[in-house]
Parts: C-alpha cells; structure tokens; sequence
C-alpha cells in the first residue's frame, strides 16, 4: 500500500492538462453522489464535527481505566448444539409463514481480502464446490435455496451494494439466472458515500495503534511513505473533499451500520414489506461469513429471546482480531478493536463478533419512531429518523 501510494504521488494520474478533463471528472464524481444518495447536510456536519475534534479515532477508543471483562455464559444463549426441539419447532414455523428474509453485504471491493488487488468480492470465484469455482454470492444463494428446499417456504435474499460494486453484481446475477436460486433476489443499492481525510486520524491509526515492526530498511520506507501522506493530507486542508484521483476513487462506501438503513432510505424494506406482508425479521451476515445460515434453531431461539438486534459471537480464535463481546464498565457491549485502550484486552475476552444479526423489523422501526405505512409514504420522514 505504501509503494503504491508513493508511486501515485510522483507519478499522479493525469487529467490531460485540460480544463475541460477537470470539467469532465467533477461532473462524474457529482453523478456518483446523485446516484449513491450522497446528503451534502450530514457532510458540513460531518466535516464540522471532524475539524473540530468532536469524533475522529481516537474519541472512538475508552479510557484507559475502563474496566473490560470478559462475559459470564449466562450472558449468552447457547446455539453450538443440543437446540432446544421447541425452539427449532418455532424457527420452522416462522420460516414457512414467510417472516425471514436475508440480508448479504456485498458493497466492498476486498482489497484486505486479496492483499491490495480490487475485485468485487461478492462474485469472485474463491473456493471449489461441485467441481468448479464458486463466489461467495453463489454460495450464501445455495444456502438460501437449500433452506426454501427443505421446508416449502419462499425466503427473500437480499444483497446489498455500492457504487463500487452494483453494476458488477446485477451483471453476474443477470447471466447466471441469479446462479439458477428459486427464490427472490434483490439487490440493496447504497445511500452513503465518503470522502474526507482528517491527518489527526491517520496518525492516531499509525502511531498509537498497535502494528507490527518491520525489518530497518522496511520500516523506514514505510515511515517515509507515512509522512508523505501526512504532508499531502496537510497541504490539501485537512476537512477538505479528497479529489485527487478519478471520479470512482475519490469516494469509499461508509460501512456495515449504514447498509440496514439503507434499506429504509432506498425504499426496498417498504417494497419488501408489501410483496411479503408476514415478514418480521431479517438475518444480516458479512458476504465472506460461510457458516451464517437461516437456522430454524437459531431463530426459534432468537424469537424466544424477543429482542429486536440480536448478534451471534462465535469462540475467539487466535487469529480473530478486531472486536468481541465483553462487559464495559458493567454493561454487556460489543467491543470494537479500534475503541480498546490496551492491546491486550482483547486477548482476555473468549468471544468474537461474527456479524451476523438477527433483526426485529417492527422493534427497529419502533426505535425510530416509525411504523411500516411511512416507509413507502414518507420518505422525508424515513431520512430524518435515519
């Protein structure tokens, strides 16, 4: 990253030294925010709150003496085996009078996943099943299918999308009949983008965040690179729209919280919620988590349970890093890598966060001070509870 990044500013990609060519990209970076529903108020605010210190990476991290510790069993509701007949009985039963649909997040390019190399993750072929390649969208479909299969029902699977990655998901779902799946597939098009650099940021994430040191040589090309960044960010005016580069790359899809609102801003829940009048709860996943499934068990028990967010953490493994399930300051909380003030207080905690979540429709709506009429009838509403 940091070879190409040096690369990118000795060598910067050319506009053709024409005003013209300026024109042309500023005009394709203005329909990529018309198309992806960019909202210039929350940007000023956005940007505001930045420049003036109120949120950033390091307000995201606790106190150092906060007290983490790791969760009790009593915490959790155990799902690894020996579910309960009657709460299986129930997720069947649910399934088939329609109340589940999925939700696939599907906007990211993989760039971690391929070690820098941009592909639309959702459709690259990864693994071998049945004697040829497969992509994650294929496979979480299949899944999806095997489900409907087994217990007569219609599941909605939904996927959600960037700017970045839309056109290359309908593409594929187009030519492959939606890799031959029965059921309805819709696609979730993003409503957020991003787009400002803030240098306090990159250094909180390089410096005071914990990374592994390189050999001499290694390191001091990677501080160089560093500082290069810092300084553009610097010259450029910190808070400032990042353009320079080409229209697509000058923004980022936001991330995993703005894809169920989403849902409500572009108007699919509402037409969701009309074409499947008895849906209730929707089960979100990463695209890249295999083992997230329409569990009859699974949602027997989270139905039971009557929450309207519930999330599935799995053991830690020792390579699971990024966040778990702890108690903070006495309260049960997801914690994020990010917002930990010690690097090991992760270590102590046994559970990881999977991603996977089992919403309530009508208990989200509820806590947006919505109810199912405004989603198709008041979007200005819908906008403001988001």
């Amino acid at each position: 990253r940091v070879f190409r990044t040096m690369v990118n500013k000795l060598f910067p990609v050319s506009r053709g030294g024409a005003d013209s060519s300026s024109a042309k990209w500023d005009e394709e970076a203005q329909a990529i925010r018309r198309e992806n529903g960019f909202d210039p108020v929350q940007h000023e605010a956005l940007r505001d709150d930045l420049v003036r210190g109120r949120i950033g990476l390091a307000r995201n991290r606790l106190p150092v003496d906060m007290q983490i510790h790791d969760v009790d069993d009593s915490d959790l509701i155990a799902a690894q085996e020996n579910i309960p007949a009657s709460a299986v009985a129930l997720g069947e039963r649910l399934i088939r009078k329609g109340e589940i649909a999925v939700v696939t997040l599907a906007a990211g390019v993989g760039s971690r996943w391929t070690s820098g190399a941009g592909v639309v993750k959702a459709v690259n072929p990864f693994a071998v099943f049945g004697g040829r390649h497969r992509s994650f969208l294929e496979v979480h479909l299949a899944k999806t299918g095997a489900v409907q299969e087994a217990l007569g029902a219609t599941i909605p699977h939904v996927v959600t999308t960037s700017y970045l990655t839309h056109a290359a998901i309908e593409r594929h779902l187009a030519a492959t009949a939606d890799y031959g799946h029965r059921g309805p597939v819709h696609l979730s098009r993003g409503q957020s983008i991003g787009l400002i650099p803030m240098a306090r940021d990159l250094t909180f994430l390089w410096e005071e965040s914990t990374h592994e040191t390189l050999d001499e040589n290694k390191q001091k090309v990677r501080e160089a690179g560093r500082r290069a960044i810092l300084e553009w960010a610097k010259s450029q005016g910190e808070g400032s729209d990042y353009t320079d580069n080409v229209p697509l790359q000058r923004f980022n899809p936001p991330g995993h919280f703005y894809e169920v609102p989403n849902l409500l801003r572009n108007g699919l829940l509402a037409r969701l919620l009309k074409d499947h009048p008895d849906l209730k709860w929707l089960m979100v996943h990463n695209i890249d988590t295999l083992g997230a499934t329409v569990d009859p068990g699974v949602l027997g028990l989270v139905a039971e349970a009557g929450s309207t967010l519930s999330f599935e953490v799995i053991p830690r493994r020792i390579d699971d890093r990024g966040g778990g399930l702890a108690r903070v300051g006495g309260r049960l909380r997801l914690l994020e890598g990010l917002a930990q003030p010690r690097e090991d207080s992760e270590f102590a905690l046994r559970y990881y966060n999977s991603m996977t979540t089992w919403i309530r429709i009508d208990g989200l709506l509820q806590a947006l001070h919505l109810t199912r009429d405004d989603l198709g009838r008041s979007p200005e509403k819908v906008a403001a509870a988001v």
